[in-house]
């Protein structure tokens, strides 16, 4: 437990130095002396508190909920399905949360049924994958399915992005630019940070009681069941929260990929496979990762702003090949 605390210890001062970073970087520099005094209430400049408080800090808190959303909802899928490429973008999750709220936006409806759109589809669309990669829900991962669960993933992702194309091509002229800079994975107009919060607390809060399960899950269905584990039951929630989680952070930012897939995997180097240990230090890095991610788009080239799931590709992609290679080399 003392080896657990200090690995958390590590990545909140980790998650806290990307804060104070987010604070102060941007297109008005602002120095971390004056970012902790604004932070704190002190006396600080009425033009350094203004930009800290009202511009910058509900989108450092958005982009750190949003990443450690979809860092939770990573480390849930490569467990249920036992593959460490699974990833809530990669499984058509974002995908069919992004149609469900480009759906939603298109006709005009409130947060509420936006979220609730997002969480529609990416319960769809993972549910669609699994039945493709392996029929019956109820059944253990077979190692032969891995390959179907990714091609399945793969084409319900293509699926779903010619659905977002089609609402793209309807959406009056006057919405398909903002409907274009969300779905490219954006935190601009995250300016409500306080439901994807919400949604990061309860599902560590849901996760983290069956993390014991999990250790037990990821060494197969039968070992789990003879050591009193509902392993139909757990596969069932862990399901749930994933999609959940990757739903509330796709209405909150658009689709942001890599995340998933990333920080679950350079964590379990570190701390190995005990959930009990991985799922908080996952979400830790996960939000740490998105969060200097969303930093670098805003400060790059500022005053212009980067797309920051354009970021979030360009490193994604060559880890998720160096990890393929490395489990072709394995094999």
């Amino acid at each position: 437990m003392q080896r657990a605390a200090t690995i958390w210890l590590i990545g909140l001062a980790i998650a806290c130095g990307a804060f104070l970073h987010a604070l102060a970087t941007g297109s008005v520099a602002i120095g971390a002396g004056e970012v902790m005094r604004v932070v704190a209430g002190g006396n600080a400049s009425p033009d350094a508190a203004q930009v800290v408080l009202e511009l910058r800090l509900p989108r450092a808190l958005a982009a750190f909920a949003v990443g450690a959303l979809l860092a939770l909802a990573g480390a849930l899928m490569q467990t249920l399905m036992r593959n460490a490429l699974a990833d809530p973008y990669l499984l058509g999750l974002s995908g069919g949360a992004a149609a469900g709220a480009l759906g939603a936006m298109l006709v005009g409806a409130s947060l509420l049924a936006l979220h609730l759109s997002a969480a529609g589809g990416a319960l769809f669309t993972a549910t669609l994958v699994l039945w493709l990669a392996r029929r019956d829900f109820s059944a253990e991962i077979e190692p032969g399915a891995a390959q179907r669960l990714l091609l399945s993933g793969v084409a319900i992702a293509a699926l779903a992005g010619a659905v977002v194309v089609l609402i793209l091509s309807v959406a009056p002229e006057a919405q398909v630019r903002g409907m274009l800079f969300w779905l490219i994975g954006d935190l601009a107009g995250a300016a409500d940070w306080r439901p994807a919060w919400l949604a990061m607390c309860a599902a560590l809060a849901l996760a983290m009681p069956q993390a014991r399960g999990l250790n037990l899950l990821s060494r197969g269905d039968l070992t789990a069941e003879s050591l009193g584990v509902d392993a139909r039951r757990l596969r069932l929630l862990a399901f749930l929260i994933a999609s959940i989680a990757t739903a509330v952070a796709v209405a909150t930012a658009g689709t942001i990929g890599f995340v998933g897939l990333i920080a679950p995997h350079l964590v379990r180097l570190v701390v190995g496979a005990d959930h009990r240990v991985l799922l908080p230090a996952a979400v830790l890095t996960g939000g740490a990762l998105l969060l200097i991610a969303d930093t670098l788009a805003r400060s790059l080239v500022a005053p212009t702003q980067l797309p920051t799931g354009a970021l979030t590709a360009l490193i994604g992609v060559p880890v998720f090949l160096a990890i393929l290679w490395g489990q072709g080399r394995d094999r």
